[in-house]
């Protein structure tokens, strides 16, 4: 198992967020949304039109972003986009957080990050 040193990213640090339109307009309500000089932004409303390949790259551009601490995504977008990129993520930061929905309740068992926390911590899957 290789060593994951955590190294601060410079300035300051914002939260992203993949989800549903409910879910990203709460958050965006509470203040995290962002804009860049380029004029990307640090969340996506996903709807029936979105496709896979926007969502897959989006969080592409989520994951590499120097800025960005904690991605949020809705657990249910993530089991039907997102599942084997989020499989494959290795990195501490930014952290990957699957969130709930008001139409989709969070599932432990779905969860990959949950379920290496605790393998890591009880050596066990959730059951």
């Amino acid at each position: 198992m290789s060593k994951k040193v955590f190294k601060k990213p410079e300035g300051s640090s914002i939260i992203s967020i993949i989800g549903d339109e409910d879910t990203v307009c709460g958050f965006l309500l509470t203040g995290v949304g962002e804009r860049n000089i380029k004029g990307e932004t640090n969340f996506m409303v996903v709807d029936a039109k979105t496709t896979t390949k926007q969502i897959e790259d989006t969080f592409k551009r989520f994951v590499k972003s120097s800025n960005i601490a904690i991605l949020l995504v809705n657990q249910h977008i993530a089991n039907q986009h997102l599942r084997h990129l989020i499989n494959d993520y290795d990195q501490i930061v930014p952290t990957i957080l699957e969130i709930p929905s008001k139409d989709h309740p969070y599932e432990p068992k779905s969860d990959t990050i949950m379920q290496k926390a605790n393998r890591l911590l009880y050596g066990t899957e959730l059951e």
